[in-house]
């Protein structure tokens, strides 16, 4: 199964729910009183790469949407693309405005929804960071390790997403099994660990 197969959902089609994303902001503060990871504040939607004037349009309508919001502080929304061909729409708040980084996904989703680019939607996810001062498990730089929460678009479900530090494709399955359980009851959770598909080069990781 490739990663459209995978992303998309092919298998078993279930209908968008986009709310499901509010749930991250509750979830958040689970995931940082048990395991001690905290928002980065980064955040984005992944679809497979449009062009032409129509995607063009919606870029633009999407990025004044976002940045006429007077509670934003960061830089505006980013359009990026990955070595593997995919975009993604980045958008930074602070740390502590998890709420408005997630209504900034869900507003993406949406206009992407709206004109048209829902079957191009592969996946959102929002950024977190272990606290502390290093470690065995830490990144070269002395950071702490990195997290993604993945929100499957074409499936309505979540699954961590953690690369080990230190470069390489390689993730940490023991930390992705451990946050699985720690948000049972705060996420719904994908069961079907083959659509846990590793986001390698997304933004913020």
């Amino acid at each position: 199964m490739g990663l459209l197969d995978i992303l998309l959902g092919r298998t078993k089609p279930v209908v968008p729910d986009l709310d499901q994303l509010f749930a991250l902001p509750s979830a958040a503060v689970t995931l940082e009183a048990a395991a001690g990871f905290v928002p980065t504040g980064q955040g984005a939607v992944c679809f497979a790469t449009v062009e032409g004037s129509a995607f063009d349009q919606t870029h633009r309508e999407v990025q004044a949407l976002l940045d006429a919001d007077t509670d934003r502080t960061g830089p505006p929304v980013r359009l990026l693309r990955d070595g593997y061909g995919y975009s993604w729409l980045v958008s930074q708040r602070t740390p502590d405005q998890l709420s408005l980084l997630v209504n900034d996904l869900h507003a993406v989703n949406s206009a992407m929804e709206v004109n048209g680019f829902g079957p191009q939607l592969l996946c959102s996810l929002a950024g977190f960071e272990e606290t502390g001062t290093g470690g065995a498990e830490s990144g070269a730089d002395g950071s702490g390790r990195r997290l993604a929460l993945v929100y499957l678009y074409k499936r309505g479900s979540f699954y961590p997403f953690a690369p080990l530090p230190g470069g390489g494709q390689r993730r940490d399955n023991p930390l992705e099994l451990q946050v699985k359980a720690t948000l049972a009851n705060d996420l719904r959770i994908e069961q079907d660990l083959s659509r846990w598909f590793p986001v390698w080069g997304a933004p913020g990781l």
